[in-house]
């Protein structure tokens, strides 16, 4: 394999990539979701009447409560569209549910 002769740098790299690119024409589209079965799991606990609390969420994925609280902020809310809302009774304990509608 032959090396070139001139060193490339990331910002030339980045220029031929972006040149490739066809720009879009039209309306932007939203990017579909893959459902993940993790992420179908949470959604399904989201939908029961009573909600799930973060740590039922954290069982039921595996994932660490920040990550559970970022999925909840971009994919349900931003991504889905759903809306999603909390309520903290006097056990103290808060229970996230997507409003049904």
């Amino acid at each position: 394999m032959r090396q070139s002769s001139k060193p490339k740098t990331a910002r030339s790299r980045l220029t031929k990539v972006t040149l490739r690119r066809s720009p879009k024409s039209g309306p932007s589209k939203t990017t579909p979701v893959k459902i993940t079965s993790k992420s179908h799991q949470i959604l399904e606990l989201l939908r029961r009447k009573q909600g799930a609390s973060l740590q039922e969420m954290q069982k039921a994925s595996g994932w660490q409560a920040h990550s559970v609280r970022g999925f909840l902020a971009g994919t349900v809310k931003k991504r889905i569209g759903l809306k999603l809302t909390s309520d903290k009774p006097s056990n103290g304990v808060r229970h996230y549910f997507v409003a049904q509608g």
